[in-house]
């Protein structure tokens, strides 16, 4: 039985919904592309599936265009539930990567009786108290109410400046959102369960605690066994953290969680990131501080069409040279948001290099530089780069072997791309893991490096 499948609207986000089934024990494969029947043959032991989309840079036409077809995809699969997974952070807007509209178009397509939002995930440290989002910046800093937040508020596509979700939904779709919050959840599961059986549209949970996960785990349950249809959720990987909390409890899933072998240290890595936070920008200082070596992308020669082959050739060179002489190279194209290079870049080619570009433009990069060098492990920053150099180097499908950072496993890549196939890679948020997150890729875990 397949017990949930699920589109994650940016790479990064997919594969912390990867992360969070596999370690619960329910195995999980995460395709680039909606698989065929013939493909998920060919693993006959998974009990989840995902797609790695990229609809969190879409505008509403777009997700009319595509969304549909892969949500009719996923529901004819006959899983129990589909999850269209967003950022933790809930980044969106009316006109790009609008949740409210992929809500209604998931509504339209599942005709479900209500959609239960989980936004909140405290295994991330996001906290939805009230209707209203807080998180953390990197997993080092105070909590953030999200129109404070260092980073999302400053978003360069996205700002969250609006940290109520019914308030910030209510710009993306007309659909009521109901809020079942924190004393109704603590004040036992009858009253919950009334209010979520009234329910008729879209029902926003508190998320605080592990408790309050394992409510909305049942809560969620009964929806899909009430409609007896598959049952549309939106919202984190604090979806799968309730439902595993409520499989564990009722037995379809063992009671305890998965075990990986520590995966081995080695000697180099490469580090692709497009990313624009500032914790990304930490963990690239830490990388240079402990001998990682800097290969930045002048994004500005790149917007030049008489530049552009003469830039990607000579990181590719300089990132194998950096190989060669036994150092892990970062080549990255920003180090935070007050890097001149994003703005300049903006300027000068008039939004020609948008985030997906740049992040093909890294995928080049990356697999010329695995053409020449077998490497062992790779990283790569950045949610939207992450998706575009996925793509662009052949990475078919994904399974998780092992554990880094919360949000970012390390994974095994299949590929008919014979330099890709048997890589191991991991895709990280920009707001992802401690400062010393290269160390722990070198080392193969934080436990290992720590």
């Amino acid at each position: 039985m397949i017990l949930l499948a699920y589109y994650g609207d940016d790479f990064t986000g997919s594969t912390d919904v990867l992360e969070a089934l596999t370690t619960s024990g329910v195995e999980t494969m995460l395709f680039t592309e909606p698989p065929t029947a013939a493909q998920l043959a060919e693993f006959p032991d998974l009990h989840a599936y995902g797609v790695a989309g990229n609809s969190r840079t879409m505008s509403p036409a777009e997700m009319d265009a595509s969304l549909p077809a892969v949500f009719e995809s996923l529901r004819d699969g006959g899983p129990a539930v589909v999850h269209y997974k967003v950022c933790s952070t809930f980044d969106s807007s009316p006109t790009v990567g609008s949740i409210g509209r992929a809500t209604e178009i998931g509504r339209r397509v599942f005709q479900n009786r209500c959609v239960p939002l989980v936004v909140g995930a405290p295994h991330l440290q996001r906290f939805c108290v009230f209707g209203n989002l807080f998180a953390r910046s990197g997993l080092d800093s105070p909590v953030y109410r999200l129109d404070r937040h260092p980073t999302m508020s400053r978003h360069p596509v996205t700002p969250m400046n609006e940290a109520d979700l019914g308030v910030h939904l209510a710009k993306q779709t007309s659909l009521p959102v109901e809020l079942v919050d924190l004393t109704l959840l603590d004040r036992g599961d009858d009253l919950a369960t009334e209010a979520v059986d009234r329910a008729q549209n879209i029902v926003l949970f508190d998320t605080l605690t592990n408790d309050h996960l394992a409510q909305i785990g049942r809560l969620v349950w009964r929806c899909h066994e009430r409609d007896e249809r598959p049952q549309f959720v939106v919202g984190s990987s604090g979806v799968e953290a309730a439902l595993t909390m409520h499989w564990r409890s009722t037995g379809e899933i063992a009671s305890e969680s998965k075990g990986f072998p520590p995966p081995h240290p080695v000697d180099r890595a490469v580090v692709i990131s497009g990313s624009c936070s500032p914790v990304t920008d930490r963990q690239i200082a830490w990388g240079l501080e402990n001998g990682f070596a800097d290969v930045p992308v002048d994004t500005l020669r790149l917007a030049d069409l008489n530049e552009f082959d003469a830039v990607v050739n000579e990181v590719v060179e300089r990132a194998v040279a950096e190989l060669d002489a036994g150092r892990s190279p970062i080549v990255h194209t920003s180090r935070g948001p007050n890097d001149a290079r994003s703005a300049n870049t903006a300027q000068t080619a008039l939004n020609r290099l948008t985030g997906e570009s740049l992040g093909v433009i890294l995928g080049r990069i990356l697999g010329a530089v695995l053409r020449s060098r077998r490497i062992e492990r790779v990283a790569v920053a950045g949610g939207d780069t992450s998706g575009a150099v996925a793509r662009a180097i052949g990475i078919d499908a994904l399974m998780m072997i092992g554990p880094l950072a919360p949000g970012a496993p390390l994974c095994v890549a299949h590929s008919r791309n014979a330099e890709v196939a048997g890589v191991e890679f991991t895709f990280k948020g920009g707001q992802v893991g401690h400062d010393d997150f290269f160390g722990s890729l070198l080392a193969g875990g934080a436990k290992a490096y720590r």
